[in-house]
């Protein structure tokens, strides 16, 4: 059962249209389809459904129907008679009955076999649920919220999932837009977190993140959504170390030049820094000479780069020595320009000038 309160952030006209809907569904005691990508919301929701309704000082019971093997999905949702099957040493209630007089909310609803699917619209129909191993059905009074990822009709088309379920469950649907529709509150639910961060941290103050870090915010594509927002914002206030705004944002904690896979071949063993080489082009194969000597057919070559082709090749010189040193340096952009000799501004500007200043998302 959930106790807690609900707490739902957001001003874009988009997801208060969304909550608008959900809420004017909240009073009437049908089923609610909430549909949305992972970690937009849909619990939120959903506790949101059952707090507005009649039920709200009854259980709200939530099922996670990915979460079990579908062998025990049927006995979590119906309950089971002591020796119904092995290991059911003693009766137990499921969760319609737990819920009863209150709201199951039932996440990941699409991963339902077909056999919970046709017990799970008998539930809803006639209210009623049989456990495993009984004779008699126990009546219940329970309203269902489900929510999904998946666009269950195109289940329906492949024969995955019931028609008849679909349109018990579907009475009202509510469409949770993802945060890359809703750019005006990715600022507004991260200085949230980021100050619930800073106080679980200790910090006296809440500095906020500086317009550079607020562009990337605003900028990336989020494909976790909220969670993920959350997560990124949490991780930069952790981070920090420096007086004044948040600078630093790093989408993927995962990036580094010595995660497994990144190359070099060594088993994982950490090598020494190395400067990218100059890129070189083709060439007639050369005679060879001592180190540190010219040969003529070398002067004949360094003649025949033009200037153009000299400002090019020094372009992506300086943009690969930047992208090598920010990965060295964890893209913690004040250690990247300590290491490179710079100040703080000249490395922002050579990282603007080389479409650099995300880098790490």
């Amino acid at each position: 059962m959930v106790e807690r309160t609900t707490q739902v952030i957001g001003q874009s006209g988009a997801f208060l249209d969304a909550l608008e809907r959900a809420s004017r569904a909240a009073a009437l005691d049908r089923p609610v389809l909430v549909i949305g990508e992972r970690g937009t919301g849909k619990e939120l929701v959903a506790e949101r459904l059952h707090r507005l309704s009649g039920r709200w000082d009854q259980p709200l019971v939530i099922m996670n129907c990915a979460a079990l093997p579908e062998t025990l999905i049927e006995a979590e949702l119906f309950g089971h008679e002591a020796g119904a099957f092995t290991g059911a040493t003693k009766a137990r209630v499921g969760r319609f009955e737990e819920a009863d007089g209150g709201t199951l909310f039932l996440d990941e609803l699409g991963t339902l076999s077909m056999g919970a699917q046709e017990r799970l619209l008998r539930a809803v129909e006639y209210g009623e649920v049989t456990r495993i191993g009984a004779s008699r059905p126990i009546r219940v009074d329970v309203r269902i919220v489900a929510a999904t990822n998946e666009h269950l009709p195109d289940k329906v088309e492949r024969n995955e999932f019931r028609a008849d379920l679909l349109d018990r469950l579907s009475f009202e649907v509510v469409t949770l837009p993802p945060l890359r529709a809703r750019k005006s509150d990715i600022i507004v639910l991260a200085d949230h977190f980021g100050r619930r961060m800073a106080a679980e941290m200790g910090w006296e103050r809440w500095p906020g993140f500086a317009p550079a870090a607020q562009e990337a915010l605003r900028e990336y594509r989020w494909p976790g959504n909220v969670r993920e927002l959350r997560n990124v914002v949490e991780r930069a206030v952790y981070r920090w170390m420096h007086e004044g705004p948040i600078e630093t944002i790093e989408f993927d904690p995962f990036q580094s030049p010595y995660r497994p896979g990144a190359g070099g071949g060594d088993g994982g063993a950490r090598s020494a820094p190395s400067m990218p080489a100059m890129p070189t082009p083709p060439m007639a194969s050369q005679p060879t000479k001592q180190p540190g000597a010219m040969t003529e057919g070398d002067e004949v070559a360094a003649c025949d780069v033009g200037p153009s082709d000299f400002k090019s090749r020094v372009a992506l010189f300086e943009r690969e020595l930047l992208s090598r040193a920010l990965a060295e340096n964890r893209f913690n952009q004040r250690a990247t320009a300590d290491s490179l000799g710079l100040t703080y501004d000249q490395l922002r500007h050579a990282l603007r000038r080389h479409d650099l200043i995300g880098a790490g998302g």
